[in-house]
């Protein structure tokens, strides 16, 4: 039994945050139905590296998140269409959306309504910005956001800061937000709540560190590069064939470092005494460490640096990363079968949690659009005929 066993989403999310947010939610247990549009469903199924996939309604970004859940298609500007979202509403425990606000609203089927048909209905809605507030109906994507928040403006170095970060930091943290208020939600008794998620108050709130010292301590966040301002000797430096990464953030740590490298003697040069001037003289302490590190392949530093007690690790490549044993060992990787829709075998991430020692996986693959709509609608009591009606009126 997972957490969320017997639990029933309706996921009419599109592209990254929502259905982001529904894919730990199904692996956590919780029946997902994708609620999509007629014809086209999610736009990620258009959206991914691989043309052919896209082409196919099933893209690369479709699969990345979408697998464990089942898929409806509906058309909510038809009312027999909405009539039979509010009747699969009245099954569920929990609505996850990221329409700008008040789309639902406009179609008839917001959270008002909802709750009128679904007292203890758990409503998410996702979005840029928030329910309320000037920047309300601003559109809102990644990028957007993460230039909007700060983010970009502490990515990269005094040279090239503004940077964006290379992934869909915005769009995963909404996600992750939102899975955790639904996950908390369904832990109330009573049930029934609205859950408003803005992606740019989410990412503003895992930077806390970089917030709380321009509030706290009037500095304001700049962009280090990679370099940890915190701490020295911290952040990459070069070695052979590569960058490491080095956290000596503590005396005892600077001490073991030292003494492996031979360099024991940096630490009596003023300059380097106290970790306050050592972080005043970075740059100077990074040249003197890179000289030496320069001598030996990342990787074997970082094996007889952590064997020591020195925080350290070679930067490395997505791919060289997916074949690490500590990845590939773990079940973090997840593979389907001769995916229909696809036509080969797929490996997909789940969610990096274990419970009681097993990764959390699902058992089906990303759903091609709308392939449970006879099972799902034909359980709320609709025939065959009835669906093909449905059909042939572009409800379904």
């Amino acid at each position: 039994m997972k957490p969320l066993t017997d639990i029933r989403v309706l996921d009419l999310t599109n592209v990254l945050a929502g259905p982001f947010a529904c894919h730990q939610l199904a692996h956590m247990g919780a029946e997902v139905i994708k609620v999509e549009a007629v014809g086209r469903g999610d736009l990620a199924r258009q959206l991914g590296a691989d043309p052919e996939l896209s082409q196919n309604n099933m893209g690369v970004s479709f699969l990345a998140q979408n697998a464990g859940k089942k898929s409806v298609t509906v058309n909510l500007k038809n009312p027999d269409g909405k009539a039979l979202f509010e009747k699969l509403v009245t099954t569920a425990d929990v609505v996850v959306e990221n329409f700008r606000p008040g789309v639902m609203g406009r179609l008839g089927v917001g959270y008002d309504r909802l709750k009128e048909i679904k007292p203890d209905l758990i409503y998410c809605a996702i979005s840029g910005f928030g329910q309320d507030g000037p920047w309300k109906h601003r559109p809102a994507y990644d990028q957007i956001i993460q230039g909007t928040s700060g983010v970009m403006s502490v990515t990269g170095d005094a040279a090239r800061a503004p940077l964006r970060v290379g992934y869909p930091i915005a769009d995963s943290v909404g996600g992750i937000t939102a899975a955790f208020a639904i996950a908390a939600a369904l832990n109330a008794c009573p049930r029934g709540t609205l859950i408003d998620v803005s992606m740019l108050e989410s990412v503003l709130a895992t930077m806390g560190w970089a917030v709380s010292n321009y509030l706290i301590a009037g500095v304001k966040p700049q962009a280090n590069g990679n370099e940890n301002p915190t701490s020295a000797p911290s952040g990459a430096f070069e070695a052979g064939g590569g960058l490491i990464n080095i956290a000596a953030n503590k005396d005892e740590q600077w001490v073991l470092l030292t003494d492996h490298l031979s360099l024991a003697a940096l630490r009596d040069r003023p300059e380097y005494a106290t970790r306050e001037s050592r972080k005043t003289n970075r740059l100077a302490l990074k040249v003197e460490l890179e000289a030496v590190l320069k001598t030996r392949s990342a990787r074997d530093w970082a094996k007889e640096l952590n064997k020591i007690g020195v925080p350290a690790g070679a930067v490395l490549t997505v791919p060289e990363v997916l074949d690490m044993p500590q990845i590939a060992d773990r079940g973090f990787l997840h593979r389907f079968s001769d995916v229909p829709g696809v036509g080969r075998n797929i490996d997909v991430v789940t969610t990096g949690v274990k419970l009681d020692g097993a990764p959390l996986t699902v058992d089906s693959p990303p759903p091609e659009l709308g392939q449970d709509n006879n099972d799902i609608y034909g359980s709320l009591g609709f025939s065959n005929d009835a669906l093909e009606t449905l059909k042939q009126g572009g409800a379904i």
